[in-house]
């Protein structure tokens, strides 16, 4: 969406507070005492009550914006701003773009809307064919770091990080030559290369039944309990660069992506990887990826189905 249809369809608070509104009453409105789904809206207050046991919900209970203390209407703006480009926004441009005088309350702002991608896209797991592979991404370090670092895999300016792809095989019927199209990621911090941690992961984010693709690292030398068919190609060989296609665009596109921050902590790594995968998997939504973020954003948080 742009800003200028932003401006058009919310043009102040209340119009903001409606649309929210509208979007709690379709999703339902649980009450967290009694866990009743009857509520009357009380437009005085701007809050629901349960029409059980009266307590009362605000629009921001339960949703990206609780405790925030923020307009809804500066939310939905970053919203805007964060969903209208495939490129990445510095919280420092965000704040500009915003016109908010402080820093930190923009910089929370983002790593809630960055969770909340995460946490959308941790509903589903991968399946069919896999592709897997590990990327290294800079991270900021410390003085004391820094005088004595390490080069190449282990280097202490290094976050190790797990990258799954979901491809397809396609073959094209007249001349037999074969490609692969690929629908979703993952990517994982993770904080060693040993077998347990990817076995771990495969485990959580990989349907069983899949067939996985990975080098020859020793690192997948066993995972013959973990899905039910494991192809291993050496990495730059014409086999392995055709297994692990989107697997090695997911992670050299990742690291331009990156290249938007000047320091990434270790503790935030997993935040910035969860909206690259967030947008990666829904690069075709258009002006219909702001409204998917809202309802992610806005659905409550302590419900177990998230």
């Amino acid at each position: 969406m742009s800003i200028q249809n932003f401006n058009t369809r919310f043009p102040d608070e209340d119009s903001c507070i409606a649309f929210i509104k509208e979007q709690r009453v379709r999703q339902g409105v649980i009450c967290k005492r009694c866990r009743s789904e009857r509520h009357y809206w009380l437009g005085n207050k701007k809050v629901f009550q349960c029409s059980g046991c009266g307590f009362r919900t605000s629009l921001k209970s339960g949703t990206v914006m609780e405790n925030s203390n923020l307009p809804i209407r500066v939310w939905l703006l970053a919203m805007t701003f964060i969903t209208a480009t495939k490129k990445n926004f510095s919280a420092a441009e965000l704040q500009r773009q915003l016109g908010l005088k402080r820093y930190q309350p923009v910089f929370e702002l983002y790593h809630k809307l960055r969770a909340t991608m995460g946490r959308r896209d941790s509903m589903y797991r991968l399946e069919d064919m896999v592709e897997y592979d590990e990327a290294f991404v800079e991270k900021a370090t410390g003085r004391k770091e820094r005088r004595n670092l390490k080069r190449g895999r282990g280097s202490q300016r290094q976050v190790s990080v797990a990258v799954m792809a979901e491809s397809t095989i396609l073959e094209d019927l007249e001349t037999g030559e074969k490609d692969k199209s690929c629908r979703y990621f993952k990517m994982r911090k993770i904080t060693n290369l040993k077998s347990r941690t990817a076995e771990n992961l495969i485990r959580d984010l990989i349907d069983g039944s899949a067939v996985l693709q990975t080098d020859e690292s020793t690192t997948y030398s066993d995972l013959a309990d973990c899905v039910e068919v494991h192809v291993k190609d050496i990495s730059g060989s014409d086999g392995g660069k055709f297994n692990l296609k989107w697997a090695h665009i997911a992670i050299s596109n990742l690291k331009k992506n990156l290249q938007t921050y000047h320091m990434i902590s270790e503790r935030k790594v997993q935040n910035y990887l969860d909206e690259f995968c967030y947008k990666l998997n829904r690069r075709y939504f258009g002006k219909k990826l702001f409204d998917r973020l809202v309802i992610a954003s806005i659905y409550p948080y302590w419900q177990e189905s998230g």
